[in-house]
């Protein structure tokens, strides 16, 4: 147990390089019994995804998501109008069963961001910036999410 918590205390203060922190995790693995490994993992995603500094999270292949409170249209509006000032190509909206989906391109990518209603009043967005078949964007899918945000300040 104190083993875990050295790593959870190391883990927090090397949030300012996710390089180190994911070292760090990666490493832990392999001294780890079974048991603590399902920790670690958790920790990995930790250190890999929050040190950016921002509120937004990521899951290990490159999916950016957040959540909001805001009703879903309210966030839609949002993200649609965030796409509109990044030049992004509106390729459709459907409803799905848990929100909607929206499709856009830009210069080399494909865009796809899904709006989930938690509530009435809180929603969540993640986005996938496509950069081919095999390579995700993460700094624009971000930087969606973020425009997003800024445009929710506003309202």
């Amino acid at each position: 147990m104190a083993e875990e918590q050295a790593i959870i205390i190391q883990v927090v203060k090397m949030q300012q390089n996710s390089t180190r922190a994911f070292l760090l995790v990666a490493l832990s693995l392999v001294h780890l019994n079974g048991c603590a490994a399902p920790l670690a993992l958790t920790l990995l995603g930790v250190g890999a995804g929050v040190t950016t500094g921002t509120a937004v999270s990521y899951t290990m292949d490159g999916i950016a998501y957040r959540t909001f409170t805001a009703p879903l249209p309210q966030v839609e509006r949002a993200t649609l109008t965030a796409l509109n000032d990044m030049g992004m190509a509106i390729e459709g909206t459907e409803k799905t069963d848990e929100g909607k989906a929206i499709k856009a391109k830009g210069l080399e990518r494909q865009i796809e961001i899904e709006l989930q209603a938690i509530s009435s009043k809180t929603t969540r967005i993640r986005t996938v910036a496509k950069d081919g078949i095999f390579f995700k964007d993460r700094a624009t899918a971000t930087e969606i999410i973020l425009q997003t945000e800024r445009i929710l300040g506003k309202a």
